[in-house]
Parts: C-alpha cells; structure tokens; sequence
C-alpha cells in the first residue's frame, strides 16, 4: 500500500525550505564574516593611521625609545597591538612585548606587502604572543623612502566570538523561519491532500457499493470537477447496476421456477450457472461447483460427453443421460448448443435438461401392462382353444371328459369375464376421477368394513381364517359406500390368501392425524421389499406362479389404489418377511366424536 499524499508531499518541501535555508545561512554567514574581516581590517587602519604622525616624527628624530613608549602607552587604551618595524626587520617598537626579545620581522607577509608601498594584511598565529593574529601594516615614508612599517593588530579570538556570536543569531532565526516554513507548508500541504483524501474515502465507499453516496465538491477547480465527475461516474453505475441486478434477478427467477434443468459453461468447460433444478437432478451443490471444471464436479460421463460434443459442435445437440443410482434412476433428456456473442464468437454452451423418468416410467408401465394383458388372456385362450380341439377330435363321444373339459373351459371364461370386468371397472373409476364424477357423501365407516366383511366372511371360513374388526362406531367421513366397500373387499381377500390356516386378518379403523386409517393386517409370510414400490401396479405378482394358483385378476390393488385416490387419500403398505404385511387406506377425516372401539368377529 502507497504512502498517503500528504507524506509524499511534505517531505520534500520541508526538505527543500531546508536546502534552500541552508544555502541561504551559509551565504549570510560567508557573506557577514568577510563583510566583518574586512571592517575590522579597516578598523586596524584607521589606528594605524591615527599614528602614523606621530610615529614617522619620533622615526625621523630617531627617538626609537620613545616610540616604544608611545605605542606602549596607546595600546592598551585601543586593545590594539601596535608595532613598528624597520626596513631590515628588526622591531624598534611594540606595545605588547619588549623589543629586545623580539624577532626579526622581515619574513611577515603583511610587512613585506608595506615594504611596497601597500597596505598589507594578515592573519596566522604569532609565536610572540602564542595565538592567531589579524595584523594590518602601512609604510611609514620619510620624503619618497619608506622608513618603516606600522603595524597594528587584534586577536583572531575576537573576530571569532564575534562572529559566532552572528552565527548563533542567523542560525536561531533560520530555526524560526525553518519552523514557521514547517507549519505554512503543512497547513498548505493538507489544503491540498484533504480533497484528495475524501475523494480516495468517497471512491472507498464507491468500490464498497455505496453509489448512493456524494462526495463534496471542494472550491479547487481542478480537484472540484474530478469530484463532479465521480458523483456522475457513480450514479451512472448505480443505474447500470441496478439495471443488471433486476436482469439477473428476473433471469435467476426464470431458471429458479423452470422444472427443466439448466446449466451453462465456458469454453474451457467449466461451469458459468445451473439452476436448482439440474443441481438436483444431478445430485450435485450449485453453490460450491460454480466455476469448477465440468470433469472435476460433475460425475455423470454421459452428461460430460454430451457437453464435450455440445463445445466441439456449431449444430444443437441432443442425448439421453442416466442418472441416479441403481434402485433410483431417473432419465433425463438433455438438449444442448453453443452460446454465440453478437461477434459470432462461441462463449460457451447451454445444455437444458428434462426429466423423463416419469414419462419413462409410464412407457414401460404401459408396455407391461400389454404384456401383461396379453398374457393374462393368452393362457385361458389358449386353454379354451385346446379343450375346444380335444372335444371336436372325439372327446365328445365320452361324456365325461366332455363335461370335465367344458367345466375347465366355463372356469377360464370365467377367469376372462373376471379380468375384462375388473380392466372395466379400473377404466370407469379413472375416468369418473378425471370427470369428478364420483359423490362423496358423510358415511359411517364401521357400516362400511362391516358390509365388506359380510362378503368376504365365505372365504374366509374356507381358508379356516379369522376376521377381527376394530372401529369406533362414530366414525364419519365423506365417502363413496360401493367403491370403498370394494377397496376394502380387495384388501381382506388379498389379506385370507396370504394367510395361513387358523390365522386372522385384522381390519381397523382409527381417526389419526386428520384422516380416517383403514388397515387390513395378515401375518402371512409377507412380502420381500424391492416389491413394496411397484405392489400397486397393475397384473403385478409378487410370486407369478402362487398368485395364479389362488385366483384372482391381478388387478385388486392396482382398483383400491384408485378408489383411495378417488376419496382424496392413498394406499400404502408396510411388509416384514415371516411377519405379515399391512394395507392402509388413509382419507380425509369427517369431524365427528367417536365411541369406545368394539371387537366383532366371525
């Protein structure tokens, strides 16, 4: 993450009122020190000058005595070191030390310069005195010849202090001016960053989705229209947003609701959407495969090869996919073409799914079913057709096998009359549903399981099988006497076939749940479970061979199905192998109080 504007900006102005300070300073200071050196210098020969006089009268007289007592005496009174020094170098006067003792001079810069003829000046360290010096020198002339030179003199120390002294002075108003420059510049820095940093904290909340939000337009012309610009920027993608959000919206609730399922990839294969529908027909998360390879989330090879021929190919294509596991497939048709942008440049593909298990369902349904019929009807034909035969071929003469064929014949047509009523009856009920032709009135249940147990109770006691009926007396619901009766017939009759001797079939009747429960009980051998969902079919046989030796259309339970439906309700059945199996007819309850249950039997 870069540094804020302000921390960009800052420095380098502080850094360059620092730079610019600092030459400034050195300038100054350079510029004060000559300037200083130089009156000072000038300073030294003024003294000389004011001298000079008296010094070139006692040189002439040769009273070199009392020119060191002059410049001794005038010294100190001017903190000046006054010297004087003969052309040959050797000092005839100073103020500071005894001449005696003193050096020769000739050798000094500034005297050599006033041996000239000049002005010489100089500064360095003096052994006399042990410190540095700035020494200012003047001939002294005697007509058109130089006599000697005076020389004046002050400590560099004093120069220096009083240079340090303006040092210290320039630095402390450069400190003052360095801060004040610090503080113009931040206020002037942040004047400038502050619209910057709300337009970065308005483009913040931009990018977070808040397009709703202003920003303020500062009074800068520049930064103002930038702001300008983005409050247009944002409310132009607030519009398009909200434009594209009620697109996908509309398009999400299309998918949502389509029963077909819809899924679409990219031309890498992988998936761009899929709606609920085809997540659930292919048993995968749609949250969690979106934008994952096709051959990574998907399992199903038939789907992943029609997606492969879809990408490969400019033409729609179509293919059949199985889905599911084994004991729960379901058959879908898939239909599938490439996505186009208006370039002509394949996007993608979309592939529609529709679920035709039920409609597969129903084909084989009806295919059986023709099987069935056939079969049904073949076998008492071909029997019918066989004794026919036998009796032209002279069985006819024998009375007897006469009348025991024509028996077996009357048995089969019989067998057939049987099956054509109840293909009937099926096809009356179903159409009389479709035509919500059938009445429902209040009827009392108890009357109902009692009738049936009437006409089943012959059987029964054939079979040497029990009937026991349990059901409150005031148990009321809105029902069809016949039909139910029949339903329930076709129960019990089921229920005494499968039943041992000396066994009893149970018939109850309770209010549960909002619904009048029928059950019919057996404790036969019961039914194995991969039977239990297709029971209710029509010529379904559990055991093909046993169910044709006890009778029967095989049509009983497909007919109490529909009376069930019929009556707003359903059939259900619950089996355990050696333990018997119960039929249950569940319809819409008519609210009435009912009695205590009372045991009948026969």
């Amino acid at each position: 993450m870069g540094r804020r504007i302000i921390w960009q900006l800052y420095p380098p102005y502080i850094l360059l009122i620092l730079a610019a300070l600092t030459v400034v300073i050195w300038y100054a200071s350079t510029s004060v020190e000559n300037l200083y050196r130089e009156r000072t210098s000038a300073d030294l020969y003024s003294r000389a000058v004011l001298i000079e006089q008296q010094a070139r009268h006692l040189l002439t007289q040769d009273r070199h005595q009392a020119l060191d007592s002059l410049v001794k005496e005038l010294g100190p009174d001017s903190k000046t070191r006054i010297t004087v020094i003969l052309t040959s170098g050797r000092v005839i006067a100073d103020s500071d030390e005894d001449v005696a003792l003193m050096d020769n001079h000739a050798n000094r810069p500034e005297i050599q310069q006033a041996l000239e003829g000049e002005r010489g000046v100089s500064s360095r360290f003096s052994n006399t005195l042990k410190k540095s010096m700035m020494y200012v020198a003047i001939p002294l002339v005697s007509g058109d010849r130089i006599e000697a030179v005076l020389r004046t003199s002050i400590p560099v120390k004093m120069v220096d202090e009083t240079l340090t002294t303006l040092g210290n002075q320039i630095a402390v108003g450069g400190l003052i001016v360095v801060v004040l420059a610090a503080l113009i510049s931040l206020v002037i820095t942040r004047r400038i960053s502050r619209p910057i940093e709300r337009l970065r904290q308005g483009a913040e909340r931009f990018a977070e989705g808040d397009l709703s939000y202003q920003l303020p337009i500062p009074s800068t012309e520049e930064v103002g229209g930038l702001a300008q610009s983005m409050n247009k920027m944002a409310a132009q993608l607030d519009d398009r947003l909200r434009m594209v959000l009620r697109q996908r919206n509309e398009i999400q609730g299309i998918l949502s609701s389509m029963v077909e399922g819809v899924l679409a990839v990219d031309p890498e294969g992988r998936l761009l959407n899929l709606n609920e529908a085809a997540a659930e027909m292919l048993q995968i998360d749609a949250d969690q495969v979106r934008g994952r390879s096709v051959r990574d989330v998907i399992p199903n090879e038939q789907l992943r090869d029609l997606l492969t021929h879809v990408l490969a190919s400019r033409e729609p294509v179509e293919g059949a996919i199985t889905v599911g596991e084994e004991n729960d497939e379901r058959y879908v048709q898939g239909h599938g073409t490439l996505l186009i942008d208006p370039q002509g440049k394949s996007i993608g593909a979309v592939v529609v799914l529709n679920d035709i298990t039920r409609l597969r369902r129903l084909e084989t349904v009806r295919r059986e079913f023709v099987a069935n019929v056939s079969h049904e009807l073949k076998t008492p034909i071909t029997a019918i057709k066989g004794f026919v035969e036998t009796l032209l071929d002279g069985a006819l003469d024998s009375p007897e096998d006469a009348r025991r064929f024509l028996t077996i014949v009357a048995d089969k047509v019989d067998h057939m009359t049987e099956i054509i009523e109840d293909l009937l009856a099926l096809s009356r009920i179903e159409q009389d549903v479709d035509k919500e032709e059938i009445r429902l009135e209040r009827g009392n249940i108890r009357e109902v399981l009692e009738a049936a147990m009437d006409t089943c109770v012959g059987k029964a006691k054939e079979a040497n099988v029990d009937l026991v009926m349990e059901c409150p007396e005031d148990l009321y619901a809105r029902i069809n006497n016949p039909l139910l009766e029949q339903g329930v017939v076709n129960l019990i009759d089921n229920a005494i076939k499968y039943s041992g001797e000396r066994d009893k079939v149970d018939i109850r009747a309770e209010a549960k749940n909002g619904h009048v429960v029928i059950s019919v009980i057996d404790h036969g051998s019961g039914i194995p479970p991969e039977h239990l969902p297709r029971l209710f079919e029509r010529f379904y046989r559990v055991d093909k061979g046993r169910s044709r030796q006890l009778g029967g259309s095989g049509l009983g339970l497909a007919i109490t199905k529909h009376i069930a439906l019929a009556h707003g309700g359903e059939i259900s059945v619950k089996s355990e192998l050696g333990q018997g199996s119960t039929f249950s007819i569940a319809i819409p309850h008519t609210l009435e109080a009912t009695g205590d249950i009372a045991p009948v039997s026969w």
